[in-house]
């Protein structure tokens, strides 16, 4: 008899995975590996670990361990927020009038809004257990630094974030509880550092960008005795955390039976898709089962659709070490949109390669229907989305019209990132009508993609 699917699929406590997973333990073709940027060789766990804490380091170059243990410390501070819920949109689906099942895995249900607490609990966690005094981080449309802060006040760690400049000035609020959990919260790119004040005598009056941002925590962080530098997305480790939001989403289904056609997450640097999908990615390259997996990015910033898979800096001041990945060039400067947490150059190395071997699709939306998309969720789910993640709600009904259209009934399931109450100065623009669309030209692009650093490397 099939069990009848509730609104919310909540997982038990036990239930709660009590492993991380490492999708490129089953990749035959792994990542490339990353590089340092004064030798153009791939970086040891000695120059990483000057960089990141010991145990992050380790997690990043490990690409053959498939599961690793969640300490137990880090399970006890999941379970204030997790299992997170599994929820059937009907009233979405009643709406678009659509044979297709909608169900979206919501990470919102946290003081910090969004999924970035899955990861930043376990790297604060690392940084004490060796003994650091602090860490330095950027975050662009803050979710990722009011993560940071909750978990850093929760290990009594000291914080500093440098917060991309349009989103310090969009999102104050948002700051707001950054500095409330004890994090000192800097506009990028500031004159605090060589290279922001590089940036600002280079391009005055800049809005700022991620790359800028790491690179002025990166310093930051060498500067200081004690101090290491920790990242919301792109790397290697941070998808490893956000596994468990697809080893949750994967449980809640199959308690139910339901098989997914596809899964869809929006994409900026990684953290969020690449968690979301990782186990389904890893049922594909075992040969087990076959899905849709879609990335969803925004047009003015279009790493995976108009990128180029190539070594880049994952920072403009071109400190950190190099990944390939599908990028725009580390001097790319996205426009002041309102999905901030999108606005990076380059896309996480691991996604990167999944999507050159054909596992993931990707396409770009322009912030207006986005927004649109957002609406559209907020007044007949009851819950306002972030601009990020309504990337993903934006495809969602697409493809949900598209069953209507069609007839067929397919099971639909996005990642619903974070909540957008910090957001609202975005969505009084798109109520007044003053948001607009911004698209960057082929010669745009082309002069931030010639700048690519020459890497002969197999």
């Amino acid at each position: 008899m099939e069990k009848k699917i509730p609104y919310k699929i909540y997982l038990e406590e036990q239930e709660m995975p009590r492993q991380w997973y490492n999708v490129r333990a089953d990749m035959k073709k792994k990542p490339a590996p990353i590089l340092n940027p004064g030798t153009l060789e791939p970086i040891t766990f000695e120059e990483l670990s000057g960089i990141f804490c010991e145990e992050l380091a380790r997690q990043e170059l490990d690409e053959n361990t498939r599961y690793f243990d969640i300490p137990e410390e880090i399970r006890n501070f999941y379970k204030m927020y997790r299992p997170s819920p599994l929820v059937r949109a009907y009233c979405l689906e009643e709406k678009l009038d659509t044979p297709a099942h909608i169900y979206y895995k919501f990470e919102g249900n946290n003081t910090s809004g969004s999924h970035k607490l899955n990861s930043a609990i376990a790297q604060v966690y690392y940084g004490k257990k060796q003994g650091l005094k602090g860490v330095t981080t950027e975050t662009g449309a803050g979710q990722w630094g009011t993560a940071l802060s909750m978990a850093c006040s929760y290990f009594g760690l000291d914080c500093q974030v440098f917060m991309v400049k349009c989103s310090y000035e969009q999102k104050p609020f948002r700051r707001e509880v950054m500095r409330t959990y004890g994090a000192k919260v800097t506009p990028s790119p500031s004159m605090e550092t060589k290279v922001g004040r590089k940036m600002n005598e280079e391009f005055p009056g800049t809005t700022g960008s991620l790359g800028c941002a790491i690179s002025e925590a990166v310093e930051a962080a060498l500067s200081q005795e004690g101090y290491r530098y920790v990242l919301g997305s792109v790397l290697a480790q941070v998808l490893l955390h956000q596994s468990i939001i697809g080893l949750e989403t994967k449980a809640a289904l199959d308690k139910y039976g339901i098989r997914p056609h596809m899964i869809i997450g929006c994409a900026g640097g990684g953290s969020n898709l690449g968690g979301l999908i990782s186990p389904f990615a890893g049922e594909i390259l075992r040969g087990e089962a076959d899905y849709k997996l879609i990335a969803v990015e925004p047009a003015s910033c279009p790493s995976l659709t108009r990128g180029v898979y190539a070594y880049d800096f994952c920072d403009t001041g071109k400190v950190c070490p190099l990944a390939k990945m599908y990028t725009l060039g580390s001097s790319f400067i996205p426009s002041a949109n309102h999905a901030g947490g999108l606005r990076y150059h380059g896309m996480s190395s691991t996604v990167s390669e999944l999507y050159a071997q054909g596992l993931i699709e990707a396409r770009s939306v322009e912030q207006i229907e986005v927004f649109k998309a957002a609406e559209t969720f907020a007044r007949i789910e009851g819950i306002l989305p972030a601009p990020e993640s309504s990337h993903a709600i934006k495809a969602a009904i697409d493809e949900a019209i598209q069953c209507r259209e069609s007839g067929e009934e397919k099971n639909i399931v996005f990642g619903l990132t974070g909540t957008g109450y910090f957001d609202l100065t975005a969505y009084q623009k798109y109520n007044d009508g003053e948001m607009e669309d911004y698209v960057p030209t082929d010669e745009q692009l082309r002069q931030s993609i010639c700048g690519l650093p020459k890497v002969e490397i197999e």
